[in-house]
């Protein structure tokens, strides 16, 4: 037996030192120097990594957005009465410090300001005290004003102004609450919605039936071009096109509200708060995410739920778990949290690196996924009615999204780990990789929550402002469930085939994918050419080639690679922004699936991981390389900048990982 840190015995503590010793440095004299130096890089990254898996075997990084999240949360408990003094000023705390220069507040790091972040993010500070003629206050209210006014911002910062009556209800879409009775086959069904989506339209329809104003403590006349014509007159011609159609049906609902009969309004408004509760998680949340979560509080309590109802008091207490209380007292909120997706990408991660597969910390973290699987039906069974649940959810609790993503990624993780009872594993695997294979898109892809979710209607309502609000197949979500069916010995299955060829047929003229929830060709490139590898293509394939060389054209002169945000909407950007931990690994992972092990370009960029390492093994990276919707909302994951640089590291050290890999016949 060895003594545990806590001074009892039993079985080696993986956060020991004595039990992180796996990555021998070579010494021999034809070994490079670099080789060593990336051996030490590694063995510091598994040392700090395994001191942060926390007791029940799982990891979570903070997962950072933007102030709107936290102007938001200021938002509903004004809403609901429930402020006080300490969250308020921690809050206060933290928006006033992401405020730049020029009085903006961008949604990611480096970005240009953004107006509806900005209106939110003032009006936020206002609720905290803060006074108008306060100089970070006339700066963002003077930008404002130049960017159009709140008139200018998005239908869902104008939402939340109206509960205020800083904005008019009149002057917003309409969003019907019988929407709940169109049927799955219908256009514009909840279920046309991604689950995102859906979950925050259907409480929205509840609040734009209602239409509720508390009084306001303070005008925002300073945010307007006019206050006296705060919202610009509508249009009398529709424009031409579908955006024609939408804006005429978008007038024929407005009449619908006048006419609506009341009984049939009340048994909708009904029918979307049953649907509501229905999809409450254990933990008090919605979909383990922030934005449906406020909503659907509001939404029930207009309907008569008071705050001492067991739903809404749970709903309450799941938002407080979003809260990051930081060392200066501020307080950031997590649009939501990561534990499984962080935990499956830490244990691929230390395997690869070299860490035994029956260590501790690795089955304490396999142990931990293993809980974590779902196997109840979710809304992905209204459009695969017959499938056997076997997935797995992003957050510690949503049973009812699972997503494929990290499906794909614990498969994975699961098959580096010696578990002492291999018989649960191989089980939860196969009914994984079986919910996966049922979860094929039409067209050959996978998307990351639900299956042929693809119409084109729900972008074009004018509702629909802000992000994606449709989940259509990626080239990164298929990569990985390509890369996991060929692990699992299934690269000549009919279904993984069928994603080779989507994946094919997605490959930008540049040699690149797009990357759908991470930033942006650099990841897209990094899922896929790996996957493509362990199915079975040669490194000489053509579309290997293509994406090998434009990996090297777009390695920065430091040796490592990034790529702005700006690249989702402007080309200039693409493949180009500083370099990154998380970007140069993935660009890393390619090249060396590629069979570019021993390229100049590999040898750089290890030495510019090696070089940007701290000295307790972690890396810095304030820049947003994870994407929620492209652009528009962009994500920190604070654990990306140390799984994926080792992992990176491992493999360059170790080789592809080997069992299961699955060559083309």
């Amino acid at each position: 037996m060895t003594a545990t840190t806590d001074g009892s015995t039993g079985a080696l503590d993986p956060r020991a030192p004595s039990a992180t010793t796996t990555t021998t440095i070579p010494t021999t004299p034809e070994v490079s120097g670099a080789t060593r130096a990336a051996a030490r890089a590694a063995q510091r990254s598994i040392d700090h990594l395994l001191g942060r898996q926390d007791a029940e075997g799982w990891w979570k990084g903070d997962l950072e957005t933007n102030v709107t999240m936290d102007a938001e949360d200021l938002l509903l408990r004004q809403f609901l009465g429930i402020q006080d003094e300490t969250t308020t000023r921690a809050a206060a705390l933290f928006i006033r410090g992401e405020q730049r220069e020029d009085g903006t507040w961008a949604t990611f790091h480096g970005g240009p300001g953004d107006l509806s972040a900005t209106v939110e993010a003032y009006v936020a500070l206002r609720l905290a005290g803060d006074l108008p003629d306060e100089p970070h206050m006339a700066r963002a209210a003077a930008w404002v004003r130049e960017r159009g006014g709140i008139a200018a911002a998005r239908v869902f910062t104008r939402i939340w102004l109206a509960l205020f009556g800083w904005w008019k209800w009149d002057d917003l879409p309409e969003l019907p609450p019988e929407l709940m009775f169109l049927p799955a086959w219908f256009p514009l069904n909840i279920y046309d919605f991604g689950q995102w989506a859906r979950q925050t339209i259907v409480p929205l329809t509840i609040v734009s039936a209602k239409r509720p104003v508390r009084p306001a403590p303070f005008a925002l006349d300073e945010l307007h071009t006019d206050p006296r014509l705060p919202a610009p007159p509508r249009p009398t011609a529709p424009a031409a096109g579908w955006d024609g159609v939408f804006q005429r049906l978008d007038r024929a609902l407005r009449a619908y509200r006048g006419v609506a009969p009341r009984p049939l309004r009340s048994a909708a408004m009904r029918a979307a708060a049953r649907w509501i509760i229905e999809r409450q998680e254990n933990d008090g949340c919605w979909g383990g995410i922030q934005p449906p979560a406020v909503y659907s509080l509001i939404a029930l309590h207009l309907i008569g739920y008071d705050l001492g109802h067991p739903v809404m008091r749970a709903g309450l207490e799941s938002l407080d778990r979003f809260a990051v209380w930081r060392e200066d007292g501020a307080r950031m909120v997590e649009a939501c949290q990561s534990p499984v997706w962080d935990t499956c990408l830490a244990t691929i991660a230390l395997a690869d690196a070299g860490l035994r597969p029956d260590h501790p910390a690795l089955v304490r973290a396999a142990d931990w996924m293993l809980g974590e699987q779902v196997v109840r039906p979710g809304d992905w069974s209204v459009r695969r009615p017959g499938l056997t649940p076997g997935g797995w959810a992003f957050e510690f609790h949503n049973d009812n999204y699972p997503d494929i993503d990290d499906t794909a990624e614990v498969v994975l993780a699961l098959r580096r780990v010696r578990h002492p009872d291999p018989d649960r594993v191989r089980a939860a695997i196969a009914r994984g990789v079986r919910w996966s294979l049922g979860m094929q898109c039409a067209d050959g892809g996978w998307a990351a929550f639900d299956a042929d979710n693809t119409s084109p209607f729900p972008n074009r309502l004018p509702f629909c402002d802000f992000g994606e609000v449709v989940d259509p197949p990626s080239a990164d979500v298929t990569a990985h469930v390509v890369e996991m069916l060929a692990y699992e010995g299934k690269a000549h299955h009919p279904r993984t085939r069928r994603g080779i060829e989507w994946l094919l047929s997605r490959q930008e003229d540049n040699g690149a994918w797009f990357g759908r929830w991470g930033v942006n060709y650099v990841y897209g490139t990094g899922s896929v050419v790996p996957a493509l590898t362990a199915a079975g293509l040669a490194g000489s394939h053509p579309a290997i080639r293509r994406a090998v060389a434009w990996l090297e054209s777009v390695q920065n002169d430091d040796g490592g690679w990034g790529e702005d945000l700006r690249s989702y909407r402007e080309p200039r950007w693409i493949g180009h922004g500083a370099s990154t931990p998380s970007q140069t690994a993935w660009a890393l992972l390619a090249l060396l699936a590629a069979g570019e092990r021993e390229a100049t370009a590999v040898e750089r960029g290890i030495a510019w991981l090696v070089g940007a390492q701290r000295e307790d093994g972690s890396w810095d990276e304030p820049h947003f390389t994870g994407t929620g919707f492209p652009w528009d909302f962009s994500i920190n994951y604070h654990l990306y900048r140390q799984v994926f640089p080792l992992t990176a590291l491992g493999r360059y050290l170790n080789g592809e990982p080997g069992p299961g890999r699955v060559k083309a016949g």
